[in-house]
């Protein structure tokens, strides 16, 4: 019987003839095998609405399953969709009813989330970052913010010094530029985050494509190559990334 899967691996699929039995055509079946769903999951995922592996994949990298994943369908959502609304802090029923109304992920969602994530300052740490960051020569005006929203003086001092708002900084960093790096963008934080999860690059690779100096496209179509940012780099410097 002709079976796909390789006869050592940890877990032996069904073969072809149990599939087209079930009702899925030949290289249909082949596609779903080849990309590692059992017979049963298959069927779960074409019940569901998904009726290709690779959108099944890219759902359950998602964080969905067969059974949660048909109201953002129904919302008429992608699975990059998925992922920007539940990293900006919206349950799963939230992001549906919202897309489906036509709205946007909305970035500043990241600066309350970000926010709660960081600890409570203890008392005095105002005081106590206000003192760091006028002993590291920053201007009192450029201090201020930075002390008055929680920053720690030693954390706040490069950021303060490359003059960014301290809320658009703690979107920067979020997306893992460092202060100088920052700077050089010339962007606004906001925008660069649109930008970039518009184009369905994963926030924890933002900054590594940026500063490399890739734009989001161009990023998007090496990440489908199997590329990451510093393999890009390198085939850049040698002419060979384009």
């Amino acid at each position: 019987m002709d079976t796909l899967f390789d006869p050592d691996g940890p877990e032996r699929p069904e073969d072809l003839h149990e599939w087209t039995a079930r009702g899925f055509e030949v290289g249909e079946a082949r596609r779903w095998i080849g990309a590692g769903f059992a017979l049963d999951d298959a069927e779960r995922w074409r019940g569901s609405g998904v009726y290709r592996p690779g959108p099944a994949l890219d759902w359950r990298t998602a964080g969905l399953t067969p059974y949660t994943v048909r109201p953002l369908l129904r919302a008429g959502m992608a699975p990059r969709d998925a992922v920007r609304w539940h990293e900006l802090g919206y349950t799963r029923a939230e992001a549906a009813e919202r897309h489906l109304a036509g709205e946007r992920p909305e970035p500043r969602g990241v600066l309350r989330r970000l926010r709660r994530r960081r600890p409570p300052a203890p008392e005095g740490a105002g005081a106590e970052a206000m003192g760091v960051l006028l002993a590291a020569g920053v201007a009192a005006a450029a201090a201020r913010p930075f002390a008055d929203t929680g920053w720690a003086g030693a954390e706040a001092v490069p950021w303060a010094r490359a003059g960014i708002d301290p809320a658009r900084a703690l979107i920067l960093r979020e997306l893992g530029f460092a202060a100088a790096e920052a700077r050089s963008l010339g962007a606004d934080a906001v925008e660069v985050l649109r930008t970039w999860w518009d184009a369905g690059v994963p926030r924890g690779e933002v900054a590594a494509w940026a500063v490399a100096g890739f734009s989001p496209a161009e990023a998007v179509r090496l990440r489908a190559r199997g590329v990451d940012p510093e393999r890009a780099r390198v085939l850049r410097a040698l002419g060979g990334a384009g």
